[in-house]
C-alpha cells in the first residue's frame, strides 16, 4: 500500500498532465458541434429524435446482454492503454486515446444541450455523467501510469540506463492495471442497470420536445 502511494505521489504530475488533455478533448468535442453544417444539424436531430422515440416505446436491450457489451468496451479501453504503455512507441498512443475519449464525451453532451437545450443536459446528467465521475478518473490512473512505466522503459532500453529496473515497476503498474479492471467491472454494472432506469425518466420529455 505504501508503495501505490509512493508511486502515486511521484506521477502527480502526469495525472495533472492527462486530466488537462481530456479537458482540451472535451472543448474541441463540444466545439465541433457548433461546427456542424444546417444538414448535419438536422440528420444529427432526427438520429436522436429516432433513438429517443425508440428507447421511450420498447426500452433498451436486456440487462445482461447489455453489462457483458458494456463491460467489454470498458475493458478495451484500460486493456489497451496497458499494452500501450509496455512499448516505447505506444506513448504517443495513451494521450490520443485520453484526448479522444474527451472529444466523444464533449461531442455528445454538445450535441444534446443544441438539440435540447437544458433537457438535454439533464438527459447528459443521468446517461453520461454518473458512470463516467469513476469511469474517466480510472482512464486517466491508468493512462498516468502507462506512461510513466513506457518512461522508464525509455530510460532503460533506449537510452541505456542499465542500472533502471523495470520488473517491480512493472508487476505495480500491471496490479495497479488489474484493480482498475475490476473497478470498471463495477462501473459497468450501474452504467446497465441503473443508467438505463435514469435514461427513461428523462426520455419522454425529450420526445414531447422532438415531435
Amino acid at each position: 500500500m505504501r508503495n501505490f502511494r509512493q508511486m502515486i505521489k511521484e506521477q502527480t504530475p502526469l495525472y495533472i498532465f492527462v486530466a488537462v488533455l481530456f479537458l482540451v478533448g472535451v472543448v474541441f468535442g463540444a466545439l465541433i458541434v457548433s461546427a456542424l453544417t444546417m444538414d448535419q444539424q438536422q440528420e444529427l436531430g432526427d438520429y436522436l429524435g429516432n433513438f429517443f422515440a425508440t428507447v421511450d416505446q420498447q426500452g433498451l436491450p436486456a440487462a445482461p446482454e447489455s453489462y457483458w457489451s458494456i463491460a467489454a468496451l470498458n475493458l478495451k479501453w484500460i486493456g489497451l492503454i496497458w499494452i500501450l504503455g509496455l512499448s516505447v512507441i505506444g506513448l504517443p498512443g495513451i494521450l490520443i486515446l485520453d484526448f479522444l475519449k474527451g472529444v466523444l464525451i464533449g461531442f455528445t453532451v454538445g450535441c444534446l444541450v443544441s438539440q435540447y437545450s437544458w433537457h438535454g443536459l439533464l438527459f447528459a446528467l443521468v446517461s453520461v455523467a454518473p458512470h463516467n465521475l469513476i469511469l474517466i478518473p480510472v482512464l486517466l490512473v491508468c493512462s498516468a501510469a502507462a506512461i510513466a512505466f513506457s518512461l522508464l522503459m525509455i530510460r532503460s532500453r533506449v537510452l541505456g540506463q542499465r542500472r533502471t529496473t523495470v520488473t517491480r515497476p512493472f508487476a505495480m503498474y500491471t496490479l495497479l492495471s488489474f484493480l482498475m479492471a475490476l473497478l470498471i467491472l463495477g462501473v459497468s454494472c450501474f452504467e446497465t442497470w441503473v443508467t438505463p432506469s435514469m435514461m427513461r425518466w428523462v426520455t419522454p420529455m425529450l420526445v414531447v420536445i422532438g415531435s
